[in-house]
């Protein structure tokens, strides 16, 4: 990065973030339903350091909105974090884990596997999967974190009925586009979570971070590595090639993080902070959406979001798992929800100028409603394709085995084509000779 990027980046966030600071402080929120859930129960089993994670993931979010000026998220490593969750890991194995992706993903940044891997993988099957990102997100608030409500249980602050409440604000939030939807959303939860904690006698303290050290040792490294395997593939696909994509859509006037540096990123960040008992991070299109469905346009919101988890992790720390275990699920619920509708949306332009491989620049009102230069038979690959890979992702919940179909799917309608060719050089010969 120059000089003279790093400079308009960072005038940019201060412009946006003082024109608009209910929005930027908004959006800055949009990913709590992801980061949250996760990083409590990891917490709760003893198998992070929630201070050591609240402090590593908000200086991530500081250097990350300065260096790429978006609001790109920092997130759990999910595939990990289902494996320790179910597993019980210990610090050490989960350590490993995070350390062993951030060498691997390393290792493609620096050998240029990742760009190739961009400028290989189809906009239809990378659409696919961003859409499929979307739908799971959805999926997942329904089966998981909403399924345990009642219409008046578990507590008054925590049921359908807040569900219902918080899913009819989403829907005048998407007509009133202004309106802080995460922010007031979140004070409200948090509000009710003080009232809870207060009731059981369990409110956070002042408790001063004592920073140690995790150092994996074999039997870790053996675990770690094989949680970090069902990883890769997620991260490569969703983290690093989905999201320098989805930035690009939603983004298109901001000059875009290319695909080695988010790659590079991710690594870092792991490569850090699993050594301080920090939850292994990356970032997602999930996030992004999130965020830039509630309002952030800028570094300045994640810039805000790392401030702010680092004094919290710094003075409150591991008191606050108390309190965060009682926000309400029925108002999280709501947000990754919305979160998975805004990622899934970008399937939309599958088949417009909106789509990297057919026209870079943000259209215009005319030229959104035109149909680019596709014949029907075309528009029906591209959408085949996609839905092939949304798919597979969404009934197998996998990654992989959605980024395999998809790719499968495209390489069978380039088949006749491949085929033509192979004629065409096999008649060229017989010419010559």
């Amino acid at each position: 990065m120059t000089a003279k990027t790093f400079q308009e980046l960072s005038a940019r966030n201060l412009k946006n973030f003082r024109e608009q600071p209910l929005s930027e402080i908004s959006g800055s929120l949009g990913d709590l339903g992801t980061f949250l859930p996760i990083a409590i129960a990891l917490a709760v089993n003893e198998t992070v350091s929630l201070s050591g994670t609240l402090i590593f993931s908000g200086l991530f979010n500081v250097l990350t909105g300065v260096f790429f000026g978006i609001p790109l998220p920092v997130q759990p490593m999910k595939a990990i974090a289902a494996v320790a969750i179910a597993r019980t890991f210990s610090t050490g194995e989960i350590s490993a884990a995070g350390i062993f992706v951030g060498v691997c993903i390393l290792v493609f940044s620096i050998t240029g596997i990742l760009r190739w891997f961009s400028d290989v993988i189809p906009i239809p099957v990378i659409k696919g999967i961003q859409v499929g990102a979307g739908l799971q997100l959805v999926i997942a608030s329904g089966g998981k974190i909403l399924s345990s409500l009642d219409w008046t249980s578990p507590v008054w602050a925590d049921n359908l009925i807040w569900v219902i409440v918080a899913f009819l604000f989403l829907l005048v939030a998407n007509i009133y586009r202004k309106i802080p939807y995460a922010l007031i959303v979140f004070i409200i939860g948090l509000i009710f979570a003080i009232i809870l904690s207060a009731q059981a006698h369990s409110l956070p303290s002042f408790q001063f971070w004592h920073p140690f050290t995790t150092v994996p040792k074999g039997h870790d490294w053996k675990i770690g590595a094989m949680a970090g395997i069902g990883q890769l593939p997620l991260t490569t696909l969703n983290s690093i090639v989905a999201v320098v994509h989805l930035a690009s859509d939603l983004l298109p006037s901001v000059q875009n993080p290319s695909i080695t540096s988010i790659g590079l990123s991710v690594a870092g960040m792991n490569l850090l902070g699993c050594w301080f008992g920090a939850m292994p991070v990356c970032h997602g299109s999930g996030g992004l959406a999130a965020q830039y469905r509630f309002g952030a346009r800028s570094g300045s919101s994640i810039i805000f979001l790392g401030a702010l988890k680092i004094v919290i992790g710094l003075f409150l720390g591991e008191t606050l798992v108390g309190l965060l275990k009682r926000f309400p699920s029925a108002l999280l619920g709501v947000m990754v929800i919305a979160a998975g509708l805004e990622l899934a949306s970008v399937g939309e332009s599958l088949n417009t100028s909106g789509a990297r491989d057919l026209g870079k620049n943000e259209p215009s009102d005319e030229e959104e409603t035109a149909e680019p230069a596709l014949n029907k038979a075309e528009r029906k690959k591209r959408w085949t394709v996609m839905l092939v890979t949304v798919g597979m992702l969404v009934g197998f919940k996998n990654d992989a085995i959605g980024f395999v179909a998809g790719m499968l799917c495209h390489w069978s309608y380039e088949l006749p084509c491949f085929y033509r060719m192979l004629l065409e050089r096999a008649s060229d010969r017989r010419i010559r000779l």
